[in-house]
């Protein structure tokens, strides 16, 4: 946690400016382009990697379909995970999250930029609601960040069981499958070091609608799951 403390003190000026960026964009949402609002986004990403001595190598980029929407599924280790993938994601992504957590200070403005989505887990309807929204929403070509495993708890480079739920807006919208393995995410903000440190974003070969078409969502998670775990040992020994 030192160093995201670092961080906010020293970038305060610029969370000042970043709380009355989002609001303009929100106010102004239906005439600011995605891409605009996405570049906005990483501008700051940038600033958070430098201020904090954070480097992501980014491998895979050409396995991310050309065009039309997706959804990348990713193992989860903390906060940076979406900074890393975001950062080596190009064109314009969003994230699907907890809705709790999306409601943080900060992450709710960072929300509001990139037009990411809170879900409700203690409601089925609106839970439903906010899959089906999403799938539409990939359908008409936008792309997505997930993290099926839930929460996170100290798992490290560990990668915990994917929840057959949180495939159901790709499966839904019939698009790609991109699995995605984050290598020593957790270290940015769990060690308590000002030292630099590299982390790994790892874009693996889609998982396209008719290779799982007829699957369930069960053995879609397990797949997946399978394929990130694979990715990781197999990353992991280069690190």
């Amino acid at each position: 946690m030192l160093r995201l403390w670092f961080i906010v003190i020293v970038s305060l000026p610029s969370i000042f400016s970043f709380v009355f960026i989002s609001w303009v964009i929100r106010v102004f949402r239906k005439i600011l382009s995605e891409k605009f609002c996405y570049k906005i986004a990483k501008r700051t990403l940038l600033k958070i990697m430098k201020r904090g001595r954070i480097s992501t190598e980014v491998i895979g980029k050409e396995n991310l379909p050309a065009e039309g929407g997706y959804v990348m599924y990713s193992n989860h280790q903390g906060k940076y995970d979406a900074v890393g993938i975001i950062y080596g994601h190009e064109s314009p992504c969003t994230i699907l999250m907890d809705k709790k957590r999306s409601k943080l200070p900060i992450m709710k403005e960072f929300l509001t930029i990139i037009r990411g989505k809170g879900l409700d887990a203690s409601n089925i309807k609106k839970q439903i609601a906010t899959i089906n929204k999403v799938a539409d929403e990939v359908r008409a070509g936008r792309k997505y960040i997930v993290f099926p495993e839930g929460g996170y708890n100290h798992n490290h480079n560990n990668i915990s069981d994917f929840k057959p739920g949180a495939f159901k807006c790709a499966t839904k919208a019939k698009a790609p499958i991109v699995p995605v393995v984050v290598i020593d995410s957790y270290k940015p903000f769990e060690i308590n070091s000002l030292a630099p440190v590299k982390t790994k974003v790892v874009f693996l070969n889609p998982f396209y609608y008719e290779d799982y078409k007829g699957m369930t969502s069960i053995q879609i998670a397990q797949i997946v799951h399978d394929r990130v775990v694979e990715g990781m040992n197999k990353y992991l020994k280069n690190t």
